[in-house]
C-alpha cells in the first residue's frame, strides 16, 4: 500500500488513490439522505449557541454493520491494513459534506480528561477519506506543524499550517496520541472554509479499545 510522510510532528501520513471513484460515490450515495447538521461534543460549560460557528458541515454516521451493499466493510478492512489497528477499534464512519464556506475549526480528535472528563477509551488516530475533488478550499490543515503558532495567540478560526488539498479517493491518517497514551499537540487540525465547490469525507476515528456497536 503506498503513502506518503507527510509530516513526524504531527506524525501524518497520505495514501494516494486508496479507494476508487466508484466506492467514493457509493459511499455518498449511501449518506447523502440522512445528513444533519454537524455537532461537537461539548466541554463543560458549552453550548451548541455558544459554539456556533466552530462545525458547520453536515454528515451522518455510519457503520458498516448498517450498509448492506458491503462497501464500508472493504473500506474499513482496508484502513485496518494501513494503520495496523484491528477495525473493531473504530467507530461509525462519519461522512460529511462541506457547502461552500463551510468549515470546522481548529480543535483536537482526542478528548483531554482535564477538559471532557474520565474517558472509557480514546481516539488514538483518525483516517480521513476524501470522497470528492474540490475546486478550491476545503483543506484540512495542522497550523501547530512543527510547533509553530504555539505562543498562545492562535486565533482557532485561521486557515494556516500544513495542509492537505482533498482529492477523491485519497485517504490522510494522523495520531492523536504518543505511543504513551498522551495527546500530541501538534495533532490540533480544522478543515478550512470551501471556496469553491463541494467537499464530501467519510472520517474514521479509530480508539485503543474494542469499540462495542452502540459506542
Amino acid at each position: 500500500m503506498r503513502f506518503e510522510i507527510l509530516s513526524w510532528s504531527p506524525r501524518a501520513l497520505y495514501f494516494p488513490n486508496f479507494a476508487t471513484a466508484e466506492q467514493c460515490q457509493g459511499i455518498i450515495k449511501i449518506a447523502k439522505n440522512d445528513l444533519k447538521p454537524s455537532s461537537l461534543a461539548l466541554r463543560p460549560g458549552e453550548t451548541a449557541d455558544n459554539t456556533k460557528g466552530v462545525r458547520t458541515s453536515s454528515g451522518t454516521f455510519i457503520s458498516s454493520s448498517e450498509d448492506k451493499t458491503g462497501l464500508l466493510d472493504q473500506i474499513e478492512a482496508k484502513i485496518a491494513k494501513a494503520t495496523m489497528i484491528p477495525s473493531d477499534h473504530g467507530e461509525a464512519f462519519n461522512v460529511l459534506r462541506y457547502e461552500i464556506g463551510q468549515r470546522y475549526q481548529s480543535h483536537y480528535d482526542a478528548f483531554n480528561p482535564a477538559e471532557y472528563g474520565p474517558q472509557k477509551s480514546q481516539r488514538v488516530a483518525s483516517f480521513l477519506l476524501y470522497l470528492s475533488d474540490v475546486e478550491e478550499g476545503g483543506e484540512t490543515m495542522f497550523p501547530f506543524e512543527n510547533g509553530l503558532n504555539m505562543d498562545g495567540n492562535y486565533d482557532f478560526s485561521k486557515c494556516i499550517g500544513l495542509k492537505v488539498k482533498p482529492r477523491r479517493g485519497d485517504g490522510l491518517l494522523f495520531y492523536s496520541l504518543f505511543p504513551n497514551g498522551t495527546i500530541d499537540p501538534l495533532s490540533l487540525h480544522g478543515s478550512c472554509p470551501v471556496i469553491k465547490g463541494e467537499k464530501w469525507v467519510a472520517t474514521k476515528w479509530i480508539r485503543n479499545q474494542v469499540q462495542d456497536d452502540e459506542d
